[in-house]
C-alpha cells in the first residue's frame, strides 16, 4: 500500500467522521437513541423494572369518559371526584401526587362552593409536600391552574413546569431537568422540573444532576409490559366511595404517583421508544372494583405524555437516565471505524472489503445495544455512516487512481503473461523492466508426436482448432499445478515451474502436470475431431536446476521467459523419448525433488552433444496409489536388468531386457538392442555405462 494511498483512506476516514458530527447530522444521533430502545427490545428483553417507589400513573382513560359521574360531564366538573381519590390516595401514604393535568378555569365563577372539597383536599395535601401541580411554562406568563388551585397549594412552593423537549425531528427524548421561572419582582430563577420535584419528594437523597452540569435528562423508556402501573379515575373513584382503604395503601404507599390523561387521541407524543412502543392496556394495574370494560389495544408509535414524566421520575429515582457521550466522544468513537472502512476499501477486494466493513458493523451495533442495556449510550448510525462512506469514497478513489495503473498491466500484458507473473508484477507496483535473477527451477517441454504428418493432413482451419483446443488443454494443466506457459513454439510448448512465484515442489508439480497432460491426452481424442486413424501423443521432457528467470528482450520489447543450460537439456530430454519409445523424460534432478508418491524408473545414463557429465533420465511411471501391479513389476525387473547392464553381464541383461520388451516396453527394446550390438562389438575396457548422443 502506497504512502499516498494510506493518507487518503486517513482523510477521507476523519473528513467523513468530522461531517457527522455537524449539527446536520444530529438527527442520526437521535434516531440511534430510537432504534436502540427497539433493538435492547428485541434481543435483549427484560421483566419491567417496577420497585416500591416506582411511579404510578392515574388515568383519566376512556373507561373514565364513560363511567358515571364523569360521562357526558365537561371536565372542568370533575373536581370533587378527583378529590374523592387525591384523598384516598394521600391517606394511603403516596409520596407524593403530581398532576400533569391543568384546571386553568374553575366552576366557582358559575356555582359558588363547587370546588370546595377539590381545594380542600389540595390544601391537606400541600401541608406535607403532598401534591405539585403542573404548568405549562410557554411564556412569562404560563398556562396555569387556577388561582383558587394555585392558593390551596401555596402558589409556587407546589407548582412545576410538565415542559419537555422536542429534538429538532419532533421527537421527544429528553425532559429538563429545570425551568426558568419569574418572580414577583420581575427576577427569575430556576426551580425544578415536574420530574426533578416528584422524585426528590419521593426519596430525599436522590441523585439529581444540578442545572449548569445537565439542564436535561436522556430519557430511557423502560417498554417492558407493565413497567408503569396504570390505575383508571372512574375505578379509583367508585374504590374510594366504597371505602376500602387497604387497596389504596396497598398500591399507593411511598410511591410517586402521577395525574393524566392516556387517551387515544389527546395528549400523545412521539418519543424514543416510537419503534419500541407496546399497547398502553398493557400497563393496566390491578382493579379495585372488578374487571370492568377492558380498554381498546392499541399499539402506537406515540405516548400519552403523563408517561414521559413518569419515565423520568423513575430514571432519576433508579439512577438509569440515559448517559450520552459529548461530541468530543461522538467524535472520538466515529473515527476508528470510518478508519476501517476506508482501509478495507483500499487493501481487499469490494466483495471481502464489503463483508468486513458489514461484519465490523454487526459487532458495532451489538455492543451499542449491550452498552444500551447498561444505559450508556454509543452512537449507533454516525460510525456506521462514516464507516459505509468512507468505504465507498475510498472505492471511488481506488477505482479512478489507485488501481488506474493496475488495470493498464493487468489488460496490457493478459494475453502474453502468465496471471501469476501479472499478479506479481501488479502488487511490487513496479512496471516491466529488464533484468533477471538466478533461481531453481523446473522447465517442462512438451511436443506433438509426429506433428508434420499430421499437419499435412489436416486444412489450415482444422489445423488451428486441433492447435487451440490442445494447448488449451494442456495450459489449463500446467497452471493449476502453478507453472505458467512461457511459449508456444508451433506445437511445443515451453513452460516454467518456480517462477516468478517462489514454490518449494516446484519440480513435484511439474512431474503432476506431465502425467496429467498424458493421462488427458489420452481422454480427449475425440475432442480434436481428426480422422479415426490419426493418433494424437505428446512427448514431455522436464529438467530441474538454477537458470536466469525475468524480462529478457530489447529496451521496447521483451517477454518474461527463463535461460540457461537447465533449459536446453529439458529439450534434449523431450526429444530423447522418441529414441526409447516413451512419453515422458525427466533428469534425476527432477526425480530426486519429487517425494514418494510418484514411481521413477532409471531408463538409461547418457552424455548429450555439449555436455561432458552424464544425465541420468528418470521415467514417471505414475502416482504410486495408480500406477498397476504388472507395470509395477516391470518397473522391479527392469531395475535387475539394467543393474546386469552397468554390469557388462551383457548375457543376464539381454534375457531379463527381451522379458520386457516382449510387453510393447520401449526402453527395454532398445537396451536389448543395444546390447547385442555390445555383444557383437563388446564396448572399450573402460566403458562406464554411459552412452553418447551424437545428436541432439
Amino acid at each position: 500500500m502506497k504512502f499516498r494511498d494510506a493518507l487518503t483512506a486517513g482523510v477521507v476516514a476523519i473528513v467523513a467522521s468530522l461531517f457527522l458530527a455537524l449539527p446536520l447530522a444530529d438527527r442520526l444521533e437521535g434516531l440511534s437513541i430510537d432504534i436502540l430502545h427497539y433493538l435492547r427490545a428485541e434481543f435483549l428483553p427484560a421483566p419491567a423494572k417496577v420497585s416500591d417507589n416506582s411511579a404510578v400513573v392515574i388515568a383519566i382513560d376512556e373507561e373514565t369518559y364513560r363511567t358515571k359521574p364523569f360521562a357526558e360531564a365537561p371536565k372542568v366538573t370533575w373536581t370533587p371526584e378527583i378529590a374523592d381519590v387525591l384523598t384516598a390516595v394521600t391517606q394511603g401514604g403516596a409520596a407524593v401526587v403530581g398532576f400533569d393535568l391543568i384546571f386553568p378555569t374553575s366552576m366557582e365563577k358559575f356555582v359558588r362552593g363547587f370546588d370546595r372539597k377539590f381545594l380542600i383536599a389540595l390544601r391537606s395535601a400541600s401541608r406535607n409536600k403532598g401534591v405539585v401541580l403542573g404548568k405549562v411554562q410557554h411564556s412569562d406568563k404560563p398556562i396555569a391552574p387556577h388561582a383558587g388551585q394555585s392558593y390551596a397549594v401555596g402558589h409556587a412552593r407546589n407548582i412545576r413546569a410538565v415542559n419537555v423537549v422536542e429534538d429538532g425531528d419532533g421527537i421527544i427524548r429528553r425532559v429538563p431537568l429545570y425551568v426558568t421561572a419569574l418572580n414577583a419582582n420581575g427576577s427569575t430563577r430556576l426551580e425544578n422540573s415536574l420530574s426533578v420535584e416528584l422524585a426528590s419528594r419521593t426519596i430525599k437523597q436522590a441523585t439529581v444532576p444540578t442545572a449548569k452540569s445537565t439542564p436535561s435528562l436522556s430519557l430511557n423508556f423502560d417498554t417492558a409490559a407493565g413497567a408503569i402501573p396504570t390505575y383508571s379515575l372512574a375505578d379509583l373513584h367508585a374504590c374510594a366511595k366504597s371505602g376500602n382503604p387497604e387497596y389504596f395503601a396497598r398500591h399507593f404507599a411511598n410511591r410517586p404517583v402521577l395525574v393524566g390523561v392516556v387517551l387515544d387521541v389527546e395528549d400523545r407524543k412521539l418519543t424514543s421508544a416510537r419503534l419500541a412502543t407496546s399497547g398502553y392496556s398493557s400497563r393496566q394495574a390491578p382493579r379495585c372494583m372488578g374487571p370492568g370494560k377492558p380498554a381498546q389495544t392499541i399499539v402506537r408509535d406515540s405516548l400519552p405524555g403523563v408517561y414521559i414524566h413518569a419515565t423520568a421520575v423513575n430514571n432519576i429515582l433508579r439512577g438509569d437516565a440515559l448517559k450520552e457521550p459529548g461530541n468530543g466522544r461522538y467524535l472520538f468513537m466515529t473515527v476508528p471505524l470510518a478508519l476501517l472502512g476506508a482501509f478495507m476499501a483500499l487493501a481487499r477486494r469490494p466483495i471481502y472489503g464489503g463483508g468486513g466493513v458489514a461484519v465490523a458493523v454487526v459487532i458495532w451495533i451489538a455492543a451499542a445495544v449491550s452498552a444500551f442495556n447498561q444505559a450508556q449510550v454509543i452512537p449507533l448510525l454516525d460510525p456506521v455512516a462514516a464507516s459505509i462512506a468512507a468505504y465507498f469514497a475510498m472505492l471511488g478513489f481506488r477505482f479512478l487512481i489507485a488501481d488506474r495503473d493496475k488495470r493498464f498491466l493487468r489488460k496490457a500484458f493478459a494475453y502474453y503473461l502468465a496471471p501469476s507473473v501479472i499478479e506479481r508484477m501488479v502488487n511490487s507496483e513496479t512496471p516491466p523492466s529488464l533484468g533477471g535473477e538466478s533461481r531453481e527451477v523446473t522447465i517442462l517441454f512438451s511436443d506433438v508426436a509426429g506433428f508434420t504428418s499430421i499437419s499435412e493432413r489436416l486444412t489450415p482451419g482444422e489445423l488451428v482448432s486441433f492447435m487451440n483446443v490442445y494447448l488449451s488443454a494442456m495450459t489449463d494443466i500446467i497452471e493449476s499445478q502453478g507453472g505458467f506457459v512461457d511459449k508456444y513454439i508451433g506445437d511445443a510448448i515451453v513452460a516454467v515451474f518456480g517462477a516468478p512465484l517462489e514454490d518449494p515442489g516446484h519440480a513435484q508439480n511439474a512431474v503432476t502436470a506431465a502425467l496429467m497432460c498424458r493421462d488427458r491426452l489420452a481422454e480427449m481424442r475425440h475432442e480434436f475431431d481428426l480422422p479415426d486413424d490419426i493418433r494424437v501423443a505428446a512427448r514431455i521432457g522436464l529438467n530441474t536446476g538454477v537458470s536466469l528467470v525475468g524480462n529478457i528482450g530489447s529496451q521496447r520489447r521483451f517477454n518474461y521467459t527463463v535461460m540457461g543450460d537447465t533449459v536446453n537439456l529439458a529439450a534434449r530430454l523431450e526429444s530423447i523419448n522418441k529414441a526409447y519409445g516413451t512419453a515422458i523424460m525427466v533428469s534425476a534432478e527432477t526425480a530426486n525433488a519429487c517425494d514418494s508418491s510418484i514411481i521413477f524408473r532409471e531408463v538409461d545414463r547418457v552424455r548429450v552433444v555439449g555436455k561432458s557429465q552424464p544425465v541420468v533420465m528418470m521415467e514417471p511411471l505414475g502416482f504410486r496409489d495408480a500406477v498397476p501391479a504388472d507395470i509395477a513389476a516391470r518397473n522391479v525387473a527392469y531395475e535387475a536388468a539394467f543393474a546386469s547392464y552397468c554390469r557388462q553381464d551383457f548375457d543376464a541383461a539381454a534375457e531379463a531386457f527381451d522379458l520386457i520388451a516382449g510387453a510393447g516396453d520401449g526402453p527395454a527394446q532398445l537396451m536389448a538392442r543395444r546390447i547385442r550390438d555390445f555383444q557383437a562389438s563388446p564396448p572399450a575396457s573402460n566403458w562406464d555405462g554411459v552412452t553418447d548422443l551424437d545428436h541432439k
